[in-house]
């Protein structure tokens, strides 16, 4: 059994799919429920109704990755806990900024466990995306574990300027249309790094369309 899950196929898109398809998920239904105008019971209903599309999203994601992928990352999962329950605390409480938070959360305590790592000569980003970079040294996988640690840490306080600087929805813009493409843009930065330290050529391709999550 852990031959044939050995040669699954690698799917890329699907990756990202599963990564952010619930985010997506999430703004399309905020978008089609949110009022016109300033109505305030309004806006809290289509964060709601947003919310809910994305916990079941989110599980959806989760059982998809199980079936197509034969596998779900340690980062799927924190992620998707925290989705279902800071998405419970937030139709609970009607108070969108229990969803704003989740993020901050994710990439302070990934940001925060890779440096920590780092420091102590450990790469465990490979261990939170189980080998995805074929070829891979322990050097290369050291030194990506630090940048992504770095990255992972501006990513919250950028998300955090946001949240206190935007409303509702031009922040969740920002998840789609700023954050999203950061994270390629950094994900294809690393790639010369990747390639210096043993990573499969043919790979890379691959790996420029499977950043680690970043919702």
């Amino acid at each position: 059994m852990a031959e044939v899950q050995a040669k699954k196929p690698k799917s890329g898109w699907l990756n990202v799919l599963v990564d952010y398809g619930p985010l997506l998920i999430f703004f399309v239904t905020y978008r089609l429920y949110k009022p016109d105008g300033d109505d305030a019971a309004g806006e809290i209903l289509a964060v709601i109704r947003g919310t809910g599309a994305f916990i079941v999203a989110a599980l959806a994601a989760l059982a998809v990755s199980k079936w197509r992928l034969g596998k779900v990352s340690p980062m799927l999962w924190l992620s998707t806990v925290l989705i279902v329950g800071f998405g419970a605390l937030t139709i609970f409480f009607q108070d969108e900024r229990f969803i704003q938070i989740k993020p901050t959360i994710i990439y302070v305590g990934f940001g925060a466990i890779l440096l920590a790592g780092y420091w102590q000569g450990k790469a465990l980003l490979k261990t939170l995306l189980e080998a995805a970079f074929d070829g891979l040294s322990e050097a290369g996988w050291l030194k990506l574990s630090r940048n992504w640690g770095v990255f992972f840490l501006a990513l919250a306080a950028l998300n955090e300027t946001l949240r206190m600087t935007l409303s509702f929805g031009d922040w969740l813009g920002t998840k789609l249309w700023l954050f999203l493409p950061l994270s390629f843009l950094f994900t294809f930065t690393q790639l010369p790094m990747l390639l210096r330290h043993g990573f499969a050529a043919e790979d890379a391709k691959e790996a420029e369309t499977t950043p680690p999550p970043t919702a």
